[in-house]
């Protein structure tokens, strides 16, 4: 596995913490603060002493520098959160989020899996429409062929096809699901306890941002607060494109009067494993349902998809098939051991086996 990039996370930590290149010079004994630009590009390596000396000033484990696995200033995220969760709940939940990837991209390079850049990108800005966003949306859902559920095959399609890493996780409160793009990697991670319809859209909406992140990178913050109008602009786009994803055009060609029942709207959603006011709004987009309509019904008849959808219902298994995978193959080809690997993924040795036989994955040969 390549060593952990020092130099990056120190960089990452300074700034953090609001302090200067002359005064870390200064703390680690350095002559010249040239010295330590070339510390944090990667031009040479910290000594043991100035290791040492990083760890005791900043108050950091020895982990923080040496664990391989960590991805701290090399990636950039944007999280879905209610408003009430804390930065500092989500700096805590990142950083062992991006474990989990920086883990995968490690273990999948050492078991000898080549991970291609991410090929595929949209090719869409802030000044295009949502109708725009809306056919790019059907493109790609016409692309992964996600088949008449779309929600049920999106996150493997989006691994096979795309080379975009998808992981279910019981996330910290308040925290639905975030994006991450990591060097040649995207990542998308997903509450697996949100309701299926929020679940499925969260999943299709962070994909937009994966996909269109050069151009509109999003903020790392999502709550709804505090954003300017073109990131509000980006976020609509992003839920037009979730939409038309999860509902393409082609399931709703024969759909006239039944588009104004809401029972209909109920049980349809729960089919596609969306929320029905989701369905109700993809409807008025279609021209399948006037938006007086829509807006004269009462919502309350379409919450939880007017009572057929629970939040106990259709959970994911934990993690993904694939994730396991590498890291039961990493685990057999000897690059992690398996407490290292159960530490990782915050569960014991037996919960480990346990969760490799869920998802169908053979046991390496010392479990």
């Amino acid at each position: 596995m390549a060593s952990a990039p020092t130099g990056i996370r120190l960089k990452a930590l300074r700034e953090q913490r609001g302090m200067s290149q002359e005064e870390l010079s200064r703390v680690l004994g350095l002559d010249h603060r040239q010295s330590l630009q070339q510390i944090e590009t990667g031009g040479r390596k910290l000594s043991a002493e100035e290791l040492v000396a990083a760890v005791q000033a900043f108050d950091v484990p020895l982990d923080y520098f040496t664990n391989p696995f960590l991805i701290v200033g090399e990636a950039r995220f944007s999280w879905r959160r209610h408003a009430e969760t804390s930065v500092e709940e989500l700096d805590a939940f990142e950083r062992k989020a991006g474990e989990w990837i920086g883990a995968y991209r490690e273990l999948a390079a050492a078991t000898g899996r080549t991970l291609p850049p991410i090929a595929h990108r949209l090719n869409l800005t802030r000044t295009n429409s949502y109708e725009d966003a809306l056919e790019a949306g059907e493109a790609v859902a016409g692309f992964l062929d996600l088949g008449p559920v779309p929600s049920e095959r999106l996150a493997e399609a989006m691994q096979d096809k795309l080379s975009t890493l998808v992981l279910m996780v019981d996330a910290e409160r308040g925290i639905s699901g975030a994006a991450c793009l990591v060097r040649n990697l995207g990542a998308v991670l997903v509450n697996r306890l949100e309701a299926p319809g929020r679940r499925n859209f969260d999943l299709a909406h962070e994909l937009f941002h994966i996909l269109t992140w050069d151009a509109m990178p999003p903020e790392r913050l999502d709550d709804g607060k505090g954003a300017g109008n073109l990131q509000k602009r980006v976020e609509t786009m992003a839920e037009k494109f979730a939409s038309a994803v999860l509902m393409p055009r082609r399931l709703f060609e024969g759909v006239t009067d039944e588009g104004r029942n809401p029972d209909w709207i109920n049980v349809r959603a729960t089919e596609l494993g969306v929320s029905a006011k989701a369905l109700k709004w993809r409807l008025v987009d279609l021209e399948r349902l006037s938006r007086s309509a829509a807006q004269s019904y009462e919502d309350y008849r379409l919450v939880n998809n007017g009572g057929l959808v629970h939040r106990e219902q259709d959970v994911p298994l934990k993690f993904g098939k694939h994730f396991l995978t590498v890291v039961a193959d990493a685990i057999g080809q000897g690059h992690v051991s398996v407490r290292r690997a159960a530490a990782l993924l915050v569960v014991t040795i037996d919960e480990l086996g346990d969760l490799l036989d869920a998802h169908g994955v053979e046991r390496p040969f010392d479990m």
